[in-house]
């Protein structure tokens, strides 16, 4: 169960890595439409052969990247979304798009913020490195045109780093503000899981007092018949299961003549004793006040008596929880019957307390059946 839900979780994240992959490939498409733009404008200054270079550059990593997640290979980095090698591709193509378009690159600074945002989500440290490598690549462009001779405007290429410096520091100032902002949503998420896993326990805390009998820890009435309903409807054709109304003989007069107290600790008694003698998957409740219930999933007539009788006579040999009960004063009477497809829950009931009725009339201590004995 918990790996299929791993697995299950690992799927979605892959498709959601694989969508913000897609926003990139497709951002790099407009890039490359871009790029023809500015050659056929006449703004690119270098050789149609460089905007070819720079075409199969965008078009070779974004295969490469589509591969990687396309095989499931980015799951296994810290980042599935790689947004850290992606940025810095941007970034290398990017510097090499401005450094051919000469004085014109400033009109397309804002191809920093696009590239930048999709790394928005990185810690600010790492937001930082890539917003100094974008400032240093285009401030190295500049220096390699001032050192040519090819600047012709030295004060705009100075304003546009300032703009350029300016607007980096606040993309690094909005980073350190979501990273502090995601922070605190994920305490808070944290937090909410940790209430819900609260009121969930406090909920099955609830569920177990609702079908708990308090007395002797087994299952109360109701959840009985829950529990056997849906056993009921569970049955197929050739297969059975045994049901039991067990009552512990001449309890009044234990009450009586050693007190309450004394009743309710045989009830414990009997309790421990049946817990020790059932399987894990055999149902018990407490019917009503010395009366108890038990279902046997998957039994037959032989091996259901056969269990019913162990139970008496452990119950017979079980120490007394008063110093004044001489052993063997506890016993108990069953009544017995089996469960069959298409059976009546409320019919089933009756015939079980038939034969409890026939093994108290015939001497009490015995366990009766409500069907044929098979030498009949």
């Amino acid at each position: 169960m918990r790996a299929s839900r791993d697995e299950s979780e690992q799927q979605a994240l892959q498709l959601l890595v694989t969508k913000r992959f897609g926003m990139a490939a497709a951002t790099y498409g407009l890039a490359l439409l871009l790029t023809w733009i500015t050659v056929a404008a006449g703004f690119y200054q270098a050789p149609v052969e460089t905007a070819i270079a720079g075409s199969v550059m965008i078009a070779a990593s974004q295969l490469i990247f589509f591969w990687v997640f396309y095989r499931g290979h980015n799951l296994r980095f810290r980042d599935p979304s790689l947004t850290e090698p992606q940025v810095l591709v941007a970034l290398v193509w990017l510097t090499f798009f401005l450094f051919n378009l000469g004085d014109n690159r400033g009109s397309l600074l804002v191809l920093y913020v696009l590239v930048l945002m999709f790394a928005v989500f990185l810690p600010p440290k790492n937001f930082l490195r890539y917003a100094v490598l974008a400032l240093f690549s285009f401030v190295g462009m500049v220096f390699f045109d001032a050192q040519m001779g090819y600047l012709n405007d030295p004060q705009t290429a100075l304003l546009q780093t300032g703009v350029l410096l300016v607007t980096l520091v606040w993309m690094c100032l909005f980073v350190g503000y979501v990273y502090r902002l995601r922070q605190r949503m994920r305490q808070r998420r944290f937090a909410l899981q940790a209430h819900q896993e609260t009121l969930r326990g406090m909920m099955r805390q609830l569920e177990d007092l609702a079908s708990t009998d308090e007395l002797t820890g087994l299952y109360n009435r109701r959840h009985f018949l829950r529990k056997a309903e849906s056993e009921l409807s569970r049955l197929r054709a050739g297969h059975q299961s045994g049901l039991a109304l067990i009552d512990l003989d001449y309890f009044k007069r234990i009450n009586d003549l050693h007190g309450h107290a004394v009743g309710d600790r045989v009830l414990q008694t009997f309790a421990s004793v049946a817990r020790s003698c059932l399987r894990d998957d055999d149902i018990l409740a407490r019917y009503g006040g010395e009366e108890f219930v038990l279902l046997l999933p998957n039994t037959d007539a032989e091996q259901f008596r056969a269990c019913c009788e162990r139970l008496r006579e452990a119950f017979a040999n079980a120490q007394p929880p008063e110093g004044n009960m001489q052993a063997g004063h506890l016993s108990l009477s069953v009544g017995l019957t089996l469960l069959h497809e298409g059976d009546d829950l409320d019919e089933s009931l009756q015939r079980a307390d038939d034969a409890l009725y026939r093994a108290k009339g015939n001497g009490r201590n015995r366990c009766e059946t409500s069907w044929a004995p098979v030498n009949a």
